[in-house]
């Protein structure tokens, strides 16, 4: 049985979006120049991303390009859960976690992938909530997981494969919760709100 499942987090990100209202969808997000559309976008295209890479497949067209508020679907509320039930079933596939695959342009072992899509889940997942007002539960497995990858990513030495994943860590104290100092790690102040932006 594969150590990460992804059930946990993308069942999360479904739960959110109930909360996610029409008048919401410019609202700002912690990720900066990336309002609530934009970000819903992002989900779509990362959920398809990943489960292409879980099965090791070619997406059509080179898969998703960038992410903007104006390209997101109308039927997003019906597709993204849709495409997080497929995420999370295709990471649970034996042959997902066999050799290498790719995602973004980016190749690493399939193990290391699932990371990254967890740590993608989770993090956007709270940015979601965040931006939208909402409550967010990260299981302790998760929190472990995601927190073991951001802070290696955080390390000066990783700087250059940073560079485009995450923006500059942010200070958290050390005795915080996990997963503040995941957040830290991340880029992410965890004290943000729509009205600090």
């Amino acid at each position: 049985m594969p150590e990460i499942d992804l059930e946990s987090a993308a069942h999360e990100v479904v739960r959110l979006l109930d909360g996610v209202t029409e008048d919401r969808l410019d609202d700002p997000t912690p990720c900066a120049d990336t309002p609530v559309a934009a970000l819903l976008d992002h989900l779509m295209g990362l959920s398809l991303a990943f489960t292409w890479a879980a099965r090791k497949t070619t997406p059509p067209g080179g898969g998703p390009g960038t992410t903007a508020a104006a390209q997101l679907d109308p039927q997003w509320r019906t597709l993204l859960p849709q495409r997080l039930d497929e995420l999370v079933e295709s990471w649970r596939d034996p042959k997902a976690w066999e050799g290498t695959t790719e995602a973004g342009g980016v190749t690493m072992p399939a193990g290391q992938m699932a990371v990254v899509a967890l740590d993608e889940l989770v993090l956007h997942g709270w940015d979601l909530a965040r931006a939208t007002g909402q409550p967010f539960t990260c299981s302790l497995a998760d929190t472990a997981a995601v927190l073991e990858f951001t802070s290696a990513a955080a390390r000066p030495e990783q700087a250059a494969q940073r560079e485009g994943l995450f923006g500059p860590a942010v200070e958290v104290a050390d005795d915080a919760p996990p997963f503040d100092r995941a957040l830290g790690f991340a880029g992410r102040d965890p004290g943000w709100t729509p009205e600090a932006a």
